[in-house]
């Protein structure tokens, strides 16, 4: 009997929580449309999610801040917001809640504590923004995934606005199969929202947002005024131009003001977003580049131990999935290696993220070497960090550092802390970070001045989410941010 009344309550308590859950994620959908205001729950999306999903965010949640955050105080305080007069932003509930159960003595109302720690953020206190026109210069892995974040991200005090998508072809069989392959994706799953093809206007239409399927041999060429689109940002993820000669020729055509480059660029500012972008001249400089995948996702862990114990000297080894340079089957290629089976082979290659990394870095300079192994995986990275450091550590100081970076300061967006003892590559696809930090697979010699340290990280969809962030501070389309 006894067992019988403690099962029922059991599924009682579960039963609550999901009807808060259902609450939360309500709230959330009509905060997003209505006033402009996106939830995260540290870091990670509450929007197209799952009941279940958010349960387990929120447990996930309990570890990161080694407190109780519950979703019914999560629920409770996303719908106090939706009652507030607030101009678009992006706010951490999880963050808000965790301060809520630690401050709640110190107010008398929900209200009134939200009020405190969103002062500033009230309609009229700001400007309104007025959103950039944004223009995606080819189309394939990471332009399919940009433009599905932008869409996604779309609604009442948007900052971005997809107007047009540029490649080489423009037939109606091209549209229509290139709508179908941002429809289905087999590394990133179904696209959650509705795309339809408009033939006569050769468009692409997404969530409701006409998408021009612009066809040009050469990016000055293109006249974006008649299409009605100005004061554009071109996100050039194609490949082709790198330098800064090459991709000033977007700045030709136009209604193009900056341009963004989704690779190393030369002679160019190279950016990862949350450490050196301060360093940006946004009104002298138009082109810039968001470094590489491997550079965003080791350079947040670098920044963080560089800047406690000092690194004497390393080595980055990364594990990479195989990309389209690669040969499917055994043929010519250019490149050493390259050219044997990307899909039964691991195949040693160069990475230049080690020289990269030291123009986010500049204290780095000469003091790391790097190299790459691609495996056979579509998508899913890993970089191994052998460091030398100046000073002495251990396992759970190493940790405690990632960790505190990845709760508070300017790399929340950049490093997700797992807990995960079983974490596998596939487990990090669609991570909206570009830096997964392995905690159980940390390695300190016994010294504590060598350190062995792993970070996973999604190579098209974590680095996509990079580029956006990119592509909102050099337009100056930032939200208030509560993190």
């Amino acid at each position: 009997m006894e067992s019988a009344l403690g099962y029922e309550k059991e599924l009682d308590s579960h039963v609550k929580r999901e009807r808060a859950a259902v609450k939360l994620a309500s709230k959330v959908g009509e905060l997003l449309y209505d006033k402009g205001i996106e939830l995260v729950l540290f870091r990670n999306h509450l929007l197209d999610t799952t009941i279940s999903e958010i349960l387990n965010l929120h447990k996930y949640s309990r570890n990161v801040v080694n407190k109780p955050i519950d979703v019914f105080t999560t629920s409770d305080l996303a719908e106090e917001l939706l009652k507030m007069d607030l101009r678009p932003s992006k706010l951490d509930i999880g963050k808000l809640a965790n301060e809520w159960l630690t401050e709640k003595a110190n107010y008398s109302t929900k209200r009134e504590f939200l009020e405190n720690k969103l002062s500033g953020f009230e309609i009229g206190n700001a400007e309104a923004q007025a959103p950039r026109d944004v223009v995606l210069y080819g189309f394939g892995r990471i332009g399919r995934l940009a433009a599905r974040e932008l869409i996604k991200q779309a609604g009442k005090g948007q900052q971005l606005r997809l107007r047009a998508i540029v490649t080489r072809g423009g037939s109606d069989a091209d549209i229509i199969k290139r709508a179908s392959l941002l429809s289905n994706d087999s590394v990133h799953g179904a696209f959650k929202g509705t795309v339809d093809v408009d033939l006569e206007r050769k468009a692409i239409i997404m969530n409701g947002n006409p998408v021009l399927m612009i066809d040009a041999r050469n990016p000055e060429d293109i006249d974006y005024t008649a299409y009605g689109i100005s004061n554009a940002l071109v996100i050039d993820n194609t490949g082709v131009f790198t330098d800064r000669e090459a991709l000033g020729r977007h700045l030709k055509a136009k209604g193009v003001s900056k341009v963004l480059l989704t690779a190393p660029g030369k002679e160019v500012p190279n950016v990862v977003y949350g450490i050196n972008q301060g360093t940006l001249d946004l009104e002298n400089e138009n082109i810039f580049s968001a470094a590489s995948c491997t550079t965003n996702a080791i350079s947040p862990i670098l920044k963080v131990i560089n800047d406690k114990y000092g690194v004497v000297k390393g080595h980055i080894e990364t594990v990479h999935a195989y990309t389209n340079d690669q040969n499917l089957l055994d043929n010519m290629h250019n490149k050493s290696r390259r050219g044997r089976s990307a899909a039964i082979n691991m195949v040693i290659t160069s990475t230049g993220a080690g020289k990269a990394v030291t123009k986010v870095i500049p204290e780095l300079q000469d003091k790391l070497t790097a190299n790459a192994v691609r495996v056979p995986t579509p998508n899913g990275s890993l970089a191994i960090l052998s460091l030398e450091l100046n000073g002495s550590t251990n396992v759970e100081d190493i940790n405690a550092a990632i960790k505190g970076a990845a709760l508070d300061g300017d790399l929340v967006n950049q490093i997700f802390y797992s807990f995960d003892p079983e974490l596998v590559s596939s487990d990090i696809i669609g991570n909206t970070c570009c830096s997964v930090f392995d905690s159980h697979a940390t390695i300190v010699s016994n010294d504590g001045k060598n350190v062995v340290l792993y970070a996973w990280y999604d190579n098209e969809f974590g680095y996509t989410k990079q580029v956006i962030r990119m592509a909102k501070y050099v337009t100056k389309v930032r939200r208030a941010i509560y993190y």
